[in-house]
């Protein structure tokens, strides 16, 4: 055990009593997660894609998509160098797949979720449905189903991947298994998923079977869509301008149960009241440019750029022009464990 300030009398106890039976003393360490507020070692950061662009694109002359199994670059957090992560609970990664690449099937217990930030044409597979995915996609990858990835395009895809790891690591739930074959078997016409549950409407005899959402890609020429359609009643959030969840159509929950997903809209000139929440947030810029205030910090941002809230710090966004921004979080776990909260605060 190693504490600070430990009264010199008590050493001995903790030494020779304590320390050879495993046990310690709560009351030097109690102050340290009984906080008046939280803190955590997340800290906020931006990756601007102009400046990393280059290296990912250079990665693909070094090893391939099979080679690597899977092309990522981490969104690692300074705060957390060595730990691949890019908050406490999530995992982030820019993924690279070039024309004629095929990024193995395989299946995990992490769950995953593809937001796609450049090109067009390429594909996911999930559980025998293959989707073709366009930028602004968010796609599924729900834990424990067969995946893999290829492009059949003439350009490279780029995509954001973010996972649930470090939640899986903590509950020491990990598990792993490669598909026999380099592909899974299509068994479902593309968008069938879509087609069949994403309609305000389902199977007669469908019953639910998952905590995930059936739909399997969320296109987001209709999350634009319904954008616009808010934007013209000015359903305008003082803290969020216009600001969608994805859901499960099932029940009305996240999409996925540890991975809250969102698109907001901020309109040119839009300046939002200052924000706080414990969801610790990755945010992907899909449209426009502006400016956020995180903490004592001012991050300057343009289509395709990613940056971290961290949890708790204040957060104020300024759009330059009508900007689109998705973001990821871990508050549906929060929220089911009743440990969520925000402040919506003041200008």
């Amino acid at each position: 055990m190693i504490v600070a300030d430990v009264r010199p009398d008590l050493m001995p106890y903790y030494k020779e009593d304590c320390d050879p039976k495993n046990l310690a003393p709560l009351w030097e360490v109690l102050h340290s997660f009984a906080r008046k507020e939280p803190k955590s070692d997340c800290q906020a950061y931006i990756w601007q894609y102009k400046n990393i662009r280059d290296t990912l694109m250079k990665s693909a002359d070094l090893i391939t998509a099979e080679q690597a199994e899977r092309r990522v670059l981490i969104l690692e957090n300074p705060g957390m160098r060595g730990r691949y992560r890019v908050t406490t609970s999530l995992f982030a990664g820019l993924q690279l797949i070039m024309p004629g690449e095929i990024a193995p099937a395989h299946r995990h217990t992490q769950a995953a979720l593809r937001f796609i930030v450049e090109g067009s044409g390429a594909y996911t597979a999930v559980n025998g449905e293959k989707t073709i995915m366009e930028e602004g996609d968010f796609v599924l990858t729900p834990s424990w189903t067969w995946h893999d990835h290829g492009n059949e395009s003439n350009q490279p895809m780029v995509w954001l991947d973010g996972l649930d790891v470090p939640l899986v690591e903590t509950l020491d739930t990990t598990f792993a298994e490669p598909y026999p074959d380099k592909i899974h078997p299509t068994t479902r016409p593309s968008g069938d998923s879509l087609a069949r549950y994403g309609m305000g409407l389902a199977p007669v005899d469908y019953e639910q079977k998952s905590p995930n959402s059936p739909i399997f890609n969320y296109p987001y020429v209709r999350t634009r869509e319904a954008l616009e359609m808010m934007r013209k009643t000015e359903e305008w959030d003082l803290c969020h301008g216009l600001k969608l969840r994805y859901i499960n159509p099932d029940n009305g929950q996240s999409a996925m149960p540890t991975l809250g997903t969102f698109m907001q809209l901020l309109p040119k000139n839009f300046e939002t009241s200052n924000y706080k929440s414990t969801d610790a947030t990755v945010f992907s810029v899909v449209e426009g440019s502006g400016k956020s205030f995180i903490g004592d910090q001012v991050f300057e941002w343009s289509k395709r750029d990613h940056f971290v809230v961290p949890c708790w710090a204040q957060q104020k966004h300024i759009a330059n022009e009508d900007a689109v921004l998705f973001s990821f979080s871990d508050r549906p776990v929060q929220q089911t464990l009743g440990l969520w909260r925000e402040d919506r605060g003041n200008n």
